[in-house]
């Protein structure tokens, strides 16, 4: 047995053609959802970027114990386990946060892997001098006076060699996943995982895919939209859009070469394909740009997903349960026969592939420092901290790496050792204070009705309906294990049921 997984990055369900946009040239998305299932209510779990893959790995979500950070020593790997029981796992990605301190311990729990450079701020080429910058409707809101604001200018150093389609660091992601499949298809028990940054921003596209759309802009250069709208022209927020859609379709025309080969091979018979991403993005709803900079809404939270499983050839099918990105791992393993560890949390999706059997009622989501979410697939329950005690958090880590950098000494000088979790396998963990990095509690509480109000526009007030979803989220806070101090700044308490004081 094979299996393919192609994970994309900030694809938003809205713009794919098997969720409802005909606009989107994407027929390659229509011939993958033709060929397996379509899963209607998938979401995320650990947000962003690196915590969901964190969960791609173990299986369980960390967003209540950790933020931004490597693979841990006391963690299940989901490639590393396939590894270790004689299965081949391949590793191509453009993905820069795997080459930084926060993503450093991911790539080599694979068998072999290859990486990418050249996406977003990649710290690629080296030019002492400054770039050539044109004039920008605005410098992204993440990039202005920030640490992080080096991304901006290592972006314009690396646009200078990116300048034809095949220069493009997802074109060559592909084309090396094409090259694993051409050499190793006759072959059998291997994983390959591609992974491409794409669609996230910055939208660098070629012309030819901004032709389709039939889109002429003359205004300043902007592809890099971030935070909160701020006066943009009706025209500056098409274009935006329009970037977002070509970019759409040129990841689909990526993913055609994969199809292509699998048609080539007759791989339907024996290999898995997973097709999803690590969750969505906002291209204005809301009024805002991107994620992290507002609660998680569905056009973040809720993603695409199509699976193909051999074993049942299921095609042309919708389904409805409630899956999560921590369901990869269980599922592959168990695909491959390899036993699944008692610390996932996520559950193998082979019956849910069949005939929609449901894994779980309610689904668990968010990011360190963020509102803490539950879904039933009906109703949206998004709880916020408490403002008194918004920086009451604390990483639980023998990892002390942020995004960028080590944890300093300033930091680690009020760590302690604490008693692990069972998850942690017996081991103490270091208890870091952590400061809160998304500051969207201004939002408040929120519940939505999605089957009335599936565009979150209006939050509800309705006891009964909350008091049930509270019910869940402790519910499900509890099987995470989550810390003391996660209750306490939401303002629950673990054994109560409700409460209705925080708004």
């Amino acid at each position: 047995m094979k299996a393919i997984v192609v994970l994309f990055d900030s694809l938003n369900k809205h713009y794919l053609p098997p969720y409802g946009n005909e606009e989107t040239y994407a027929p390659n998305f229509k011939r993958l959802a033709e060929r397996g299932v379509t899963f209607e209510n998938s979401y995320v779990s650990s947000m962003p970027c690196i915590p969901a893959r964190r969960e791609l790995h173990t299986g369980r979500k960390n967003f209540l114990h950790r933020e931004w950070g490597p693979l841990e020593p006391f963690d299940d790997s989901m490639p590393e386990l396939l590894k270790k029981s004689g299965v081949y796992t391949h590793l191509i990605s453009d993905h820069l946060h795997y080459w930084e301190d926060g993503g450093s311990t991911y790539h080599n729990r694979y068998s072999s892997w290859e990486i990418v450079r050249g996406q977003e701020g990649d710290h690629w080429k080296a030019q002492v001098s400054e770039p050539h910058i044109p004039e920008v409707v605005r410098v992204p809101s993440n990039q202005q006076g920030t640490a992080t604001s080096s991304l901006w200018r290592y972006d314009w150093v690396n646009r200078q060699y990116i300048q034809r389609e095949k220069d493009q660091p997802q074109t060559k992601v592909f084309d090396l996943g094409c090259e694993f499949i051409n050499t190793n298809w006759k072959e059998d028990n291997w994983l390959l995982q591609i992974e491409t940054f794409d669609p996230h921003e910055p939208f660098q596209v070629m012309d030819h895919y901004m032709d389709i759309y039939d889109h002429h802009y003359e205004g300043r250069h902007y592809d890099w939209p971030r935070g909160k709208l701020d006066g943009e022209t009706e025209e500056e927020l098409n274009h935006v859009r329009r970037q977002y859609q070509a970019l759409v379709t040129m990841c689909d025309y990526n993913l055609g070469k994969v199809l292509d080969l699998m048609d080539r091979y007759n791989m339907w018979e024996d290999t898995m394909l997973i097709v999803g991403t690590d969750h969505g993005f906002m291209l204005g709803e809301h009024q805002y740009w991107g994620k992290n900079q507002v609660p998680y809404f569905n056009e973040v939270a809720n993603t695409p997903l199509f699976v193909y499983d051999p074993r049942a050839k299921a095609s042309d099918e919708k389904r409805q349960s409630l899956v999560q990105l921590i369901d990869w791992a269980p599922t592959l393993l168990e695909f491959f026969q390899v036993d699944i560890p008692k610390d996932m949390e996520g559950k193998p999706l082979k019956q849910t592939i069949v005939d929609d059997t449901p894994v779980r009622e309610a689904c668990l989501y968010g990011v360190f420092s963020g509102h803490v979410n539950v879904s039933d697939g009906k109703y949206v329950y998004m709880r916020a901290a408490l403002p008194e005690k918004i920086n009451d958090l604390y990483n639980y880590t023998l990892m002390p790496m942020h995004m960028h950098n080590l944890f300093s000494v300033s930091e680690l000088s009020k760590a302690e050792f604490v008693d692990g979790f069972s998850f942690t396998k017996g081991l103490k963990v270091l208890k870091i204070p952590a400061k809160d990095k998304y500051k969207v509690n201004d939002w408040g509480t929120m519940l939505f009705n999605l089957e009335a109000d599936p565009h979150q526009v209006q939050p509800i007030q309705n006891k009964e309906i909350e008091e049930m979803m509270v019910e869940k989220l402790l519910t499900l806070m509890d099987e995470n294990e989550a810390p003391p101090e996660q209750y306490e700044r939401i303002g629950l308490e673990k054994e109560s049921k409700v409460n209705f004081s925080h708004k």
